[in-house]
């Protein structure tokens, strides 16, 4: 394992101590309860958005913590979920009297630490919380972290359009909706070119050769629906895109998010793509907005995502507003 870090018990708190000196001014970093927020709080009156998981898929999520999006993000262990009082200390530092909605991916622990932690803060504060789970993911439909959906590229999704709304000071229930819609209107596959190596493990999660792809695999090196030979680009991408395609809701233009795994390079990412824009016209599908990049990564696991979304012209306007986070800024 060749890994820049200093002690495989400490790259939590080490990662955390790096961006709170990289992001003085943006952020604030509570590296006692491993909660990063934003450097200057939201106006009182407003809806407060926070979300977390397992550390490893970074910038998801405390590089969405800003203007626009989240208010906080709970980092957990590396692909493990945060504790509930990490989440209720989050909870108490951005509430500003409007409620707190979380974003929370569909995997088990996520699921029950966040459901803790909001009957925590209600019990302690009369905080009002509310929850979205993400369960974008059309590969499986239960894996080894899950029952029910994975929440994978539609999370970044919801987290900014949700973002925007709350930054209007729309109602809790209102905030919420639109974080449902947006999930709704997601659909998610990937696919692994390399394994992934936990720093605690220190070898990769599982094997595969040299000619092989991994169709459907999860953020955490969870196992997909098959295993093919590598193939062009163009292929991948209309293997990716079908079972997409089969389960979108809806009709009309969509957002197109080609996300990397974490050791793609952004020259194969747009490849992947310009491909992907060439399969969704012979679809007959219009691509309104695109987003390329790593943004919901596995460590250095090689590989993407594709995730699209049905948009209306709600959802369109509250995904162009203005974003300032350290990991995406738009519209200023």
């Amino acid at each position: 394992m060749k890994k820049l870090i200093d002690a495989t018990a400490d790259v939590v708190v080490d990662a955390l101590r790096g961006m709170a000196l990289t992001h003085p001014d943006d952020l604030q970093v509570d590296l006692e309860n491993r909660v990063v927020l934003r450097g200057r709080s939201k106006a009182d009156g407003k809806v407060a958005i926070i979300s977390g998981g397992g550390s490893g898929h970074e910038p998801l999520h405390g590089g969405f913590v800003g203007e626009g999006m989240l208010d906080a993000a709970c980092a957990g262990e590396v692909f493990t979920s945060p504790v509930p009082d990490q989440i209720t200390a989050a909870i108490a530092a951005v509430d500003r009297g409007a409620g707190v909605l979380q974003i929370v991916k569909n995997y088990t622990g996520d699921v029950m630490n966040f459901e803790m932690a909001a009957e925590l803060a209600d019990a302690e504060s009369g905080t009002e919380v509310r929850s979205v789970v993400t369960n974008d993911d059309v590969a499986v439909e239960d894996s080894t972290f899950t029952a029910g959906r994975r929440g994978v590229g539609g999370t970044v999704l919801v987290e900014k359009i949700a973002g925007a709304a709350a930054e209007e000071g729309r109602s809790l229930d209102e905030v919420t909706a639109i974080a449902e819609r947006v999930n709704e209107n997601a659909r998610s596959l990937g696919v692994a070119l390399t394994s992934v190596t936990v720093p605690a493990n220190g070898k990769p999660s599982f094997e595969l050769g040299d000619d092989e792809i991994e169709i459907g695999i999860g953020i955490h090196g969870e196992p997909g629906r098959r295993r093919e030979r590598i193939a062009p680009a163009r292929e991948i991408a209309r293997t990716m895109l079908e079972p997409i395609l089969a389960e979108l809701p809806g009709e009309g233009p969509v957002l197109l998010f080609v996300n990397g795994m974490g050791a793609t390079p952004l020259l194969e990412l747009f490849i992947l793509a310009a491909d992907a824009h060439a399969v969704l016209e012979e679809a007959g599908v219009e691509v309104a907005s695109d987003l390329v990049g790593n943004y919901i990564t596995s460590l250095d696991m090689a590989g993407a995502s594709i995730t699209l979304l049905r948009l209306d012209e709600e959802l369109t306007a509250l995904w162009d507003a203005p974003v300032a986070t350290p990991a995406l800024r738009r519209g200023l």
